[in-house]
């Protein structure tokens, strides 16, 4: 007996079924490439001292970033960004801290909300990437929380980690002033920065590099937020210190 072929439309449909599912295929698979970068550490023999400089390592679920006092003996960050030595517009008092982030140009500047992110901007970074952008807050005496997680460096440890933030920023002409675009978040600025936004590429991982090149322990690949906050012990809630 001859064998029997497959109908037409019985293999479109299978063929329609195959290209629906791709896209959970992929996603399933980048997380699970995620959670098992996220838990092979970089910098495995890394302890914390007592002493040094104390920033927060935050994040608000999505992106993460780095919060660091605005001056100390090792740098001054208001020779590198002009609005951390600005008063805030909503309290009219001069920042104590500063919050960096970096992420995609385009999503930072024009993306106050998820219901704000457009189709043709995920299907362009997903293809293409996007240009960098560094997000800068401006915090007086923040606390510590389980989104804010303080963290102490070794001076020459923080001295490592603003090389690389300083790193990402193009250099300027001697004397000019770094340009800055103002954002949907009140308090903050963004300043152009260099580097390539991509799938690989991502903000939290970002933070995750530049927190392994100063030394800390960190997941080998961490393009989300969980997969560098997990590196970071929360704070004793009775401490509720400002830094």
């Amino acid at each position: 007996m001859a064998a029997q072929q497959n109908h037409p439309l019985k293999r479109g449909r299978v063929w329609l079924a195959g290209l629906a599912l791709a896209p959970l295929l992929i996603l399933a698979t980048f997380l699970l490439a995620a959670w098992i970068g996220a838990a092979i550490p970089r910098n495995s023999g890394w302890t914390e001292p007592e002493r040094g400089v104390t920033i927060m390592v935050e994040t608000n679920g999505v992106h993460t970033g780095i919060v660091m006092p605005v001056v100390s003996p090792v740098k001054d960050w208001r020779t590198t960004f002009p609005s951390a030595g600005q008063p805030r517009p909503q309290d009219g008092h001069l920042p104590t801290h500063i919050a960096i982030g970096w992420g995609e140009k385009e999503v930072f500047l024009n993306t106050p909300t998820w219901g704000d992110l457009k189709a043709a901007t995920v299907l362009r970074i997903v293809l293409h990437g996007g240009d960098g952008l560094m997000r800068v807050g401006h915090y007086v005496n923040p606390l510590p929380s389980g989104h804010h997680r303080p963290v102490t460096l070794r001076p020459e440890e923080y001295a490592r980690l603003v090389e690389r933030i300083e790193a990402a920023l193009p250099a300027l002409p001697p004397g000019a002033e770094r340009r800055s675009y103002p954002s949907y978040e009140i308090g903050a600025q963004h300043y152009d920065a260099l580097g390539r936004y991509t799938l690989t590429n991502t903000c939290n991982q970002w933070i995750g590099d530049v927190l392994a090149d100063a030394g800390m322990t960190i997941g080998v690949w961490t393009p989300l937020a969980g997969g560098v906050m997990q590196w970071i012990d929360e704070p004793d809630p009775a401490a509720g210190v400002p830094l």
